[in-house]
């Protein structure tokens, strides 16, 4: 049974996953400052999670019980599940890793460490 534990861990297996807590008990899981899913900390262990899908299946989750529009970000094809047992585990997996996917195509690259070369002033 998909829990909270169960969820942060799945996503700070991710690469570059982070996590931080804001707007009062709401985990945001991000990748490179972008968030790919909320955990409602404060409803207990089976906590509502919000993250992103893809248009088509945008339409599809929301004909399932206990899966509705976010708030503020739906039109943005975010869904809400009420409860991280709407779906079966396996099936929450795959939409959590590709709400992560999705975000991390368009979150801003990871800035590439410049090797400082030496200039002629520092061999003198």
């Amino acid at each position: 049974m998909p829990d909270v534990d169960w969820i942060r861990k799945l996503c700070l297996s991710l690469p570059d996953a982070t996590e931080k807590l804001q707007w009062g008990e709401n985990l945001c899981l991000k990748v490179r400052g972008k968030i790919f899913a909320i955990v409602d900390l404060s409803q207990g262990k089976l906590t509502p999670i919000t993250f992103k899908c893809t248009p088509e299946q945008f339409h599809e989750l929301l004909e399932i019980e206990g899966i509705s529009q976010a708030p503020y970000v739906g039109r943005y094809k975010w869904i809400l599940l009420e409860n991280s047992n709407v779906l079966p585990s396996t099936e929450l997996e795959t939409l959590i890793r590709q709400s992560y996917d999705l975000v991390v195509a368009k979150a801003p690259k990871k800035k590439a460490t410049r090797r400082k070369t030496p200039s002629k002033r520092d061999n003198k």
